[in-house]
């Protein structure tokens, strides 16, 4: 009887660590939390937020059985949720670019409804009648750099967190951040590309 106890459990054991597929998944609600911070330092008189850090360990139940075979069997390196790291010396260069630039161009052309926010993350000129002429060199320049920047910024925060694959799921989350940190009578795009004022 013991002797198919033991290869009932040698069966199974085989068969789980068979199936284990170890998953890394893009970590949305870290994300987001991550994109509403730098947003809000760009947009909002907000300070540069603290350095990211991961949360402090919190204490566990005893282990059971069954959670320290699954360890043996899963690296923690996989096991832990991924976090997302959005300060680099990279980021925070652009972090200053779009600040600066927010003060001085992006939130007179905002405010006046000139340019809103797009479905894709970036801005684009909504109202070119809006822009004085004698401005509008000026306006498409600061639009440009703006654009240049947030691609880089999205393409940063992928690569910097070892997954650029990721940079389609930053930057959708980035959009979707700029359109909620919006200030009341800034124009967004919504999901079929009309603009919305909010």
């Amino acid at each position: 009887m013991r002797k198919l106890v033991y290869v009932l459990l040698t069966t199974v054991m085989v068969a789980l660590v068979g199936c284990v597929t170890i998953n890394v998944y893009f970590p949305e609600a870290a994300a987001q939390k991550a994109a509403d911070r730098f947003i809000g330092t760009v947009i909002d008189q907000g300070n540069a937020p603290a350095q990211d850090s991961k949360p402090a360990p919190q204490e566990h139940e005893p282990a059971r059985p069954s959670a320290m075979l699954l360890d043996l069997l899963v690296p923690a390196a996989y096991a832990d949720t991924p976090d997302i790291r959005v300060q680099t010396p990279a980021t925070e260069a652009i972090r200053g670019r779009m600040r600066a630039r927010f003060e001085s161009t992006l939130q007179a052309l905002l405010d006046a409804g000139a340019v809103g926010f797009t479905k894709d993350g970036l801005v684009a000129v909504r109202d070119a009648g809006k822009i004085a002429l004698s401005q509008r060199a000026q306006a498409n320049a600061a639009i440009a750099d703006e654009n240049r920047d947030r691609n880089a910024l999205y393409r940063e925060i992928a690569r910097a967190n070892g997954h650029p694959e990721w940079e389609a799921q930053i930057r959708q989350t980035f959009a979707k951040g700029w359109i909620e940190r919006a200030h009341g009578g800034w124009y967004y795009q919504d999901a079929a590309g009309a603009w919305q004022r909010k």
